[in-house]
């Protein structure tokens, strides 16, 4: 297999799998983003080793912590902590590696 052909079959990887977390996302983009947001805050609290954190931001939302909070587990985030760096490592492609950025 040569070098575009391989190139070709990577980018098509790719999008297939942007394609399934995006399909995948319990909430929108811009939700998502505003999460990690409340999470990185200045504000925030020391992570306490649970969802509480983000939890508060569910509700403060109005989205359902029972549909969100296995999405995040399942993408690494089983605390506040690990939703900003594990979950954000998985969707920074979709949202901007920045949170001041624009998706």
């Amino acid at each position: 297999m040569d070098q575009a052909a391989k190139k070709a079959l990577k980018a098509e990887f790719k999008a297939k799998r942007r394609v399934a977390l995006c399909a995948s996302l319990p909430m929108p983009l811009a939700q998502l983003k505003a999460l990690f947001s409340f999470l990185d805050r200045t504000d925030a609290p020391p992570c306490d080793h649970s969802l509480t954190q983000t939890r508060v931001f569910l509700n403060q939302q109005g989205l359902a912590s029972e549909l969100v909070v296995p999405w995040l587990n399942e993408h690494g985030g089983y605390c506040d902590c690990e939703v900003l760096a594990n979950v954000h490592d998985e969707v920074g492609d979709l949202i901007g590696w920045h949170l001041d950025e624009e998706p």
